[in-house]
């Protein structure tokens, strides 16, 4: 039998223990509830761009994990182009947290980023054993992909900074949840040390 295939068909991306992913950022927001959930999301997504500007220069890989909003035939691109048009409600947070060009996504279809998606295979190309997950919204797609995160015995990092729901208490009560099940470390952005996250998982 050959030997398990490494290098991605020629296109490996670099090993790393840890992963930030950044779940539905990328987002127009044209829901109900879309207003409300936008006054907590631009705050958390001012302390979002810092923290994903720290895991690049750390050498963690950025993850964009986005639903495609019913929309099959688009890609992550067109979801960029449409949500950072003028007028669209969540403008405001995609131009704050426009991917680099080394970046990764992935599409999903429903709530957890895991569902019918590519994220269990590239995470395990990565060699990633810690995922910090952060977006949109904590109650919603962040906690699906916590739940689906933990049934795959990877360690959870929930930066309560770092995602936002339309209100305080859902925001509190699902990471409440995380830290409580899951045993999420949801530490805030600031006080999180990515050097150290790195150094843990790589000892383990």
């Amino acid at each position: 039998m050959p030997a398990k295939n490494n290098d991605l068909h020629g296109s490996a991306p670099e090993t790393c223990p840890v992963a930030l992913l950044m779940i539905d950022v990328i987002n127009d927001l044209d829901f109900e509830g879309g207003d409300r959930l936008l006054q907590n999301a631009l705050p958390m997504a001012h302390k979002l761009a810092e923290l994903a500007r720290r895991a690049r220069s750390a050498g963690i890989p950025v993850i964009y994990v986005n639903d495609n909003f019913g929309k099959w035939r688009s890609d992550f691109r067109m979801q960029l182009e449409h949500s950072r048009a003028d007028g669209v409600r969540g403008k405001p947070i995609a131009d704050l947290l426009v991917p680099d060009k080394n970046d990764y996504f992935v599409l999903k279809p429903k709530h957890s980023g895991f569902f019918a998606t590519t994220l269990d295979t590239l995470l395990e190309y990565l060699g990633a054993k810690t995922v910090i997950l952060t977006g949109i919204a904590t109650d919603l797609c962040v906690l699906f992909t916590a739940s689906d995160a933990h049934m795959r015995d990877l360690f959870l990092v929930v930066p309560e900074d770092c995602c936002a729901s339309e209100t305080v208490e859902e925001h509190n009560q699902a990471l409440g949840l995380m830290k409580r099940k899951f045993d999420a470390d949801t530490t805030d952005s600031t006080s999180l040390d990515l050097n150290q996250l790195l150094r843990n998982m790589t000892d383990t």
